[in-house]
């Protein structure tokens, strides 16, 4: 009853927007509080609205918003206070540059970068890590959004804590074939949305355009993975990404024949593989054994691992084995089969001196 009274009061202050306090008293018989409270909400949303167009703010960060909500109360000594929120926009940049790559995969040549300014740089590398994209299945152009609005939110997430620099683990099934057979490396058919063409430029180009636009503000490393469904066409994405980059001062790319590939920041030691080989609880022998004295440098290992498309995590030996989740598309052979997993991003904080601080994560809901 009471919040009919109220819409009742609003649609009579909508027609007479002159009217007092005690204009709605005589007219719905309220309560003084009642009435004062309603103009009073009517009133500070109609001017906002009034001004939302206009009321731009610009951040620290260089990006821009407008004035949604606010509000003004007086307190006991007669002073005067107020509550302003600002909805930013971050797609300003961001999506002018993402559109040029997706729209125009053919103008590789205008390339242009996005200037991000952190807010301090730390002793921190943010590992941004998104396994199994299966470019070629599903809508690929959905896929690559998805992807790069993934990659722009865990950034965003960890920017205030002072990232020194970007770890950016490519492949690990980023293409769900190998291509014009339409085949897993070992054999096994898969239903590929696209032809091969596509979904190899689909694939590099937006890599390249992400590579672009961390290594403007931090030293980005990328890491090339095999996986089981693309290890031959991840190597040859891996020398484009390399010979692209390869007189950029902020990018150095791994793209070693090795099936498993080590990181090393201050006292963390970290290692790539997909996960559909070794047997998880080798993995820390095996670390030892490949990497002899990168072990014994470091305080904090772990391997994190692909294929399973979704979150697990175990400890051996003191050395954590993470297989990470994924963001790609459920495909129908999956649905009719009853697979399914919960689509996540993440992104994990690696300090030089103290190891992991934490992880950020976005989640998907199709």
């Amino acid at each position: 009853m009471s919040e009919d009274i109220n819409s009742k009061i609003r649609a009579y202050l909508e027609k007479n927007p002159t009217a007092t306090s005690q204009d709605i008293i005589d007219t719905f018989n309220v309560k003084y509080t009642v009435a004062v409270g309603v103009r009073q909400r009517f009133l500070q949303k109609k001017i906002l609205n009034e001004y939302k167009a206009q009321q731009e703010v610009n951040t620290p960060e260089g990006y821009k918003g407008s004035l949604v909500r606010g509000k003004m109360w007086q307190v006991y000594d007669g002073s005067w206070r107020e509550s302003l929120q600002f909805d930013v926009n971050f797609e300003e940049q961001w999506g002018e540059f993402k559109k040029k790559f997706l729209d125009e995969l053919s103008l590789l040549g205008s390339l242009q970068t996005i200037n991000r300014k952190p807010i301090e740089s730390g002793d921190v590398c943010l590992e941004i890590s998104l396994p199994d994209l299966h470019f070629g299945k599903g809508d690929i152009e959905e896929l690559s959004n998805r992807f790069l609005e993934c990659v722009y939110n865990l950034l965003e997430k960890a920017e205030r804590f002072g990232v020194e620099r970007i770890l950016l683990p490519v492949g690990n099934d980023g293409m769900n074939s190998e291509g014009k057979r339409k085949t897993t490396t070992g054999g096994t058919p898969q239903e590929d949305t696209v032809d091969w063409q596509s979904s190899f430029r689909h694939y590099w180009t937006t890599m390249t355009a992400l590579v672009q636009v961390l290594s403007s503000t931090y030293k980005v490393d990328v890491i090339v993975v095999p996986g089981n469904h693309d290890m031959e066409r991840m190597f040859y994405a891996g020398e484009v990404l390399a010979a692209y980059f390869k007189g950029n001062k902020n990018v150095s790319v791994n793209n070693s024949g090795e099936y498993r590939k080590y990181f090393e920041y201050g006292v963390n030691m970290l290692m790539f593989t997909h996960g559909d080989k070794e047997k998880t609880a080798n993995l820390p022998l095996i670390m030892a054994t490949e990497q002899p004295e990168m072990f014994a440098r470091t305080k904090y290992r772990e391997a994190h691992l692909g294929h399973f498309h979704k979150e697990m995590l175990n400890e051996f030996c003191g050395i954590k084995t993470r297989f990470l989740p994924s963001i790609c598309i459920t495909d129908d052979w999956h649905k009719m089969m009853g697979y399914s997993h919960m689509k996540a991003a993440q992104a994990y904080l690696w300090n030089k001196e103290k190891g992991l601080e934490g992880y950020f994560q976005v989640n998907i809901f199709d």
